[in-house]
């Protein structure tokens, strides 16, 4: 049997579209495998990610709890610190009437402090008069 060229074309076509197909079925078992494991890897992944979701949900829970709770304790603490800024403004007030008191004194104490040197002044001065108004020729 004698093959014409059309016949020997066909059958080296037909040899490399085997071959074709062989290395294809190879190229698709590699793939299956990739994609069973990367199927693996995200049903790990998709279970850790549910554990730590589990998790988060807890701490923010427990974060809402802890709030409620610091919340609370600053609302009982508010009036303090009210109450300590009006301490705060009494002391104030109080700080500027000493002050203002203090420059009174102050001024109350030079003003008998002059009246004082006067009238020790007018004291020396009556008693010179009344020594020499006795005895005028001192």
């Amino acid at each position: 049997m004698v093959l014409t060229f059309g016949q020997l074309a066909g059958l080296i076509a037909a040899g490399a579209f085997l071959i074709l197909v062989i290395a294809l079925c190879f190229v698709l078992k590699g793939l299956i495998k990739t994609l069973e494991e990367t199927t693996k890897s995200i049903g790990a992944v998709t279970e850790d990610i549910n554990g730590i979701s589990k998790e988060l949900e807890q701490l923010v829970n427990k974060t809402n709890t802890l709030m409620d709770d610091v919340n609370q304790k600053s609302a009982k603490l508010d009036p303090l610190f009210e109450t300590m800024a009006e301490l705060s403004e009494s002391i104030s007030d109080l700080n500027a009437a000493s002050r203002n008191m203090a420059e009174r004194v102050s001024g109350s104490a030079k003003a008998a402090t002059q009246a004082s040197m006067a009238f020790r002044l007018g004291k020396q001065a009556l008693k010179f008069y009344n020594k020499h108004k006795k005895n005028p020729t001192d």
